[in-house]
């Protein structure tokens, strides 16, 4: 693809168009789940980044500047979303040395009554946000975030291709995100 046609996706995908989407979707997604694959060596966690960067790109798209590679924008958002990912990760963890031995401590995150309570009302929350959405979208969020499905098998499961799973779930994960904006 040429430089030219690609930056005509990108200006059709900054007008809200789904096929440009789906187009930049497939021609990056594998460099992308490759590199942050390589960083996560976890497939589940890698999918999700590759899609939490897509949603990212697609909904920060007006501020990409075309002189510089889409592919490499693409690669330093997907990037500083890996460095998150680990800092959450790591934010319970405390290293200590003692006499040259080096322990972790893990810090007790057990959640007390209230922050079960809280968590209840987050979860019911979320559950009325999502009832909100069309049953194709319900549907992809359950699969992939309540039954913990791969890509994979959510495509299998509704019979459909890879790309348009992986579509859907970026549209219901933005439709929802507006819902609780505006709740």
């Amino acid at each position: 693809m040429t430089s030219e046609e690609l930056q005509n996706i990108i200006e059709k995908a900054k007008s809200d168009s789904q096929s440009a989407y789906t187009i930049l979707l497939n021609l990056y997604w594998g460099d992308l789940f490759r590199f942050l694959n390589s960083k996560c060596n976890n497939d589940y966690e890698t999918e999700d980044l590759t899609i939490k960067t897509f949603s990212k790109a697609f909904d920060k798209l007006i501020q990409y500047n075309p002189k510089y590679s889409f592919k490499n924008w693409l690669l330093a958002i997907a990037s500083n979303l890996h460095i998150d990912y680990l800092r959450s990760q790591k934010k319970n963890l405390k290293e200590v040395d003692i006499e040259k031995d080096n322990i972790i401590v893990i810090a007790d995150i057990t959640p007390t009554a209230e922050d079960k309570l809280i968590q209840e009302q987050h979860l019911a929350f979320l559950l009325k946000m999502i009832k909100q959405l069309k049953p194709n979208y319900r549907e992809v969020i359950n699969l992939r975030y309540f039954q913990e499905y791969s890509y994979k098998e959510i495509a299998e499961e509704l019979n459909e291709s890879l790309s348009s799973v992986k579509v859907k779930l970026l549209r219901a994960r933005k439709l929802l995100s507006e819902l609780i904006k505006e709740n």
